[in-house]
């Protein structure tokens, strides 16, 4: 079974998040230790981020190309 592109939208960075909060309570230097990129934490943190920054560059992209063969 194949999940929607708005199931996905919703149900990855609530998974997301719910794997940053654990991992802030399970790990004692948490703020400090998410700085090497080895660390799982540091994705953890990168990939809420990396996500609508994508989305909103893809729509920003998608839009320009309408507006420039429209016009």
């Amino acid at each position: 079974m194949f999940l929607s592109l708005p199931t996905l939208t919703v149900l990855f960075p609530l998974v997301s998040l719910a794997g940053l909060f654990y991992l802030a309570s399970m790990e004692e230097n948490f703020p400090q230790g998410c700085t090497s990129t080895a660390s799982l934490c540091f994705y953890s943190l990168l990939l809420p981020i990396t996500i609508p920054v994508y989305v909103f560059f893809h729509l920003w992209t998608w839009m320009g190309i309408k507006l420039f063969r429209h016009n």
